[in-house]
């Protein structure tokens, strides 16, 4: 694992372009499968996660080929229906894997999924939308293993609005037999941008990005040629690196409405903006207000995938602000390492609600991602504190952000890359 050297005190300026979707790249790319033919990915994210992604179709039997941003796969010879093991264990969103490789061969075998430790996240859903599809299901020994010759459309009520199992229902009911529809869908802007993926590729569904999905059930697919939508999580990390250095940023190649939830919070914070078509310009404040309360939910909601980074912000921020996780209850393991720089946080008893008492500066040190967002964290953190942070286990960083080192030096911040 790399590490990331930071030393802190200089703004974050000027002008960049915001690189594709990790949460959008990772489903597409498990649906690629089920067009028997050549799919052309265009402004594919340069993240771990891809990799893996693509070791994945390898394992299948797909063809890939890499130039740039630009990912070629062809599906057409693909055999194999086990999704290796190891690899699944290296990349939780790998189990999307599960619905196109179960609607392409008709059978599937997939162990449980790794990926960054953030508390339960119960694959319950997911089994329970295929099980409704007219699959079996079996769990022997870590694995799942499900087959599926005769799909069959039908009516899928998810408990929760989870992304992972909507996208995984979305890839069954494609190819399967009759309307499915999907209640209590995730409205997250990567499931819209599957079903522009799945469409352009012949599928027929509508209704993503609300509450009830409809898939018609087609009998075939065809290639297919798509862009990948920018990475509003992404754009939301260069913004709060930002706000919290005193700069001015645009963001280029972004979706204003995507990014409404964060926005409105940098504006409580104090920031200013200037809507473009497809950009974005934010002037910030000499002092970070404080937000009185922060609550995470799915979207259209305030992204978790954005707490961490917020939670650093808030650090000094004038005034206390109070955080509440209420996806994710582990999603809290920056705390310690942010208190390790000097943060004034208090994690409450309930393990979901933070209290931050903002301070005049931080101070570097030596501090440990523990996961994704939570590694963009304590770099964020790095860039405001006094002399110089060191943030170990770079692995997890790299999963969703390309070369971030390199973007936030082109801002101006003062930050290197060792492996």
């Amino acid at each position: 694992m790399g590490e990331y050297l930071v030393r802190g005190g200089n703004k974050i300026s000027g002008e960049i372009s915001v690189s594709g979707a990790k949460n959008a790249i990772l489903p597409i790319l498990a649906s690629v499968i089920l067009n028997k033919g050549e799919s052309v990915i265009y402004n594919c994210p340069l993240i771990s996660d891809t990799y893996v992604s693509i070791k994945i179709l390898e394992a299948l039997g797909c063809t890939t080929k890499l130039e740039g941003n630009t990912l070629t796969i062809n599906s057409k010879n693909a055999n194999n229906h086990i999704v290796p093991e190891e690899l699944v264990r290296e990349m939780r969103s790998s189990f999307i894997f599960l619905g196109g490789v179960l609607s392409r061969f008709g059978k599937v075998k997939i162990s449980y999924p790794g990926g960054c430790e953030l508390g339960a996240r119960p694959i319950d859903l997911h089994l329970k939308a295929l099980k409704a599809l007219n699959a079996t299901v079996k769990e022997e020994h870590g694995f799942i293993i499900c087959e599926g010759t005769k799909l069959q459309g039908t009516r899928i009520n998810l408990d929760f609005p989870s992304v992972g199992a909507t996208e995984n229902a979305m890839l069954t009911a494609v190819l399967a037999k009759g309307e499915t529809i999907i209640s209590n869908a995730a409205k997250e802007p990567e499931v819209v941008d599957l079903q522009f993926f799945l469409n352009a590729m012949g599928a027929k569904i509508k209704g993503a990005g609300t509450d009830s999905i409809t898939i018609s059930g087609v009998s075939s697919l065809h290639d297919v040629e798509y862009k990948i939508m920018p990475d509003r999580i992404v754009a939301g990390t260069y913004l709060a690196a930002s706000a919290m250095t005193g700069g001015d940023i645009v963001l280029h190649d972004v979706v204003y409405e995507d990014l409404y939830p964060i926005l409105s919070r940098l504006n409580e914070a104090g920031c200013l903006f200037k809507i473009q078509r497809n950009s974005v310009s934010m002037k910030s404040p000499k002092k970070l207000k404080s937000i009185e309360r922060l609550r995470t939910h799915p979207h259209p909601g305030f992204p978790t995938d954005m707490q961490p980074q917020f939670m650093s912000l808030l650090t000094i921020a004038d005034g206390t602000s109070i955080v509440n996780e209420t996806v994710f209850e582990s999603r809290n393991k920056h705390i310690g390492e942010l208190i390790r720089m000097g943060a004034d946080i208090i994690l409450a008893q309930d393990g979901v609600t933070s209290i931050i008492k903002g301070i005049e500066k931080l101070k570097g040190s030596t501090v440990s991602a523990r996961d994704l967002r939570g590694g963009a964290a304590l770099i964020l953190a790095g860039l405001v504190a006094e002399g110089e942070t060191i943030v170990l286990n770079s692995s997890y960083v790299e999963r969703g952000y390309e070369c971030i080192e390199k973007s936030l030096a082109s801002l101006g911040a003062d930050i290197t890359f060792k492996k």
